[in-house]
């Protein structure tokens, strides 16, 4: 039962506490512990061999714990004990961990030589080539930069954002105008007298040649647009 379950352990003497988790979950729990419990665990119970169903006795919980209550028990469990995922589990977040990484860097990734985005097989390549770790606990946006530094090694690449001007015609601004603000952030916008509209968006540096191609298709070449400057780190 226990190899098919994701389970918190803690041990203290010849007591043994288990509850079953949602790991990830587990895991911000124990670096937020003011947020609520009951996300973290599977059910309010607490074993002393999950595999065999055998419920910890409340004499040893209030003994060890100070309290017979499963929620305040499983925070503690959590805290100090420690998590074991199953190894489907681990894989499964581990890809899902690795794609969103892949994304973030197709998104916002730059080659500094040229100012333009990477092909996302180049990416998956150079990610896979350079056996960079990828912690599959850890949230994507903060293991980027980490990972960033041996990709560089072999895939030029840096993380941008850009600020393009543009200026949609009245016939299609309308239906234009949610593609801009679902790419990213507009800086500054006006709609004109005509039916027109004019503004400044903010966009990942990975996207600029998809978001060029979506309005064109939508615009039918319509559409004007002006890279006014590329903000990032240094090559």
């Amino acid at each position: 039962m226990s190899e098919t379950l994701n389970l918190a352990r803690l041990k203290k003497g010849s007591d043994v506490f288990e509850i079953v988790i949602h790991p990830e979950k587990a895991i911000y729990f124990r670096h937020h512990p003011e947020t609520d419990i009951r996300e973290a665990i599977v059910y309010p119970k607490i074993y002393s061999d999950v595999k065999k169903g055998l419920l910890a006795s409340e004499q040893r919980m209030q003994a060890v714990f100070g309290t017979t209550d499963a929620l305040e028990v499983s925070k503690q469990i959590i805290i100090k004990g420690d998590i074991q995922a199953t190894a489907e589990y681990r894989k499964q977040l581990y890809e899902q961990k690795r794609r969103r990484i892949i994304e973030l860097l197709r998104m916002q990734g730059v080659d500094p030589r040229t100012n333009a985005p990477h092909p996302l097989p180049r990416i998956e390549s150079a990610l896979e080539e350079s056996k960079a770790k990828i912690d599959e606990y850890k949230p994507a946006e903060g293991q980027v930069q980490d990972i960033l530094k041996k990709l560089k090694v072999i895939l030029p690449i840096k993380m941008v954002m850009k600020d393009i001007e543009i200026t949609l015609p009245a016939q299609y601004a309308p239906k234009a105008y949610p593609i801009i603000k679902n790419f990213g952030k507009i800086l500054r916008e006006n709609w004109e007298n005509d039916g027109s509209w004019h503004g400044t968006v903010e966009i990942p540096g990975g996207l600029e040649l998809e978001f060029y191609d979506k309005l064109n298709s939508l615009t039918h070449g319509g559409v004007q647009a002006k890279l006014l400057s590329t903000k990032g780190e240094s090559a």
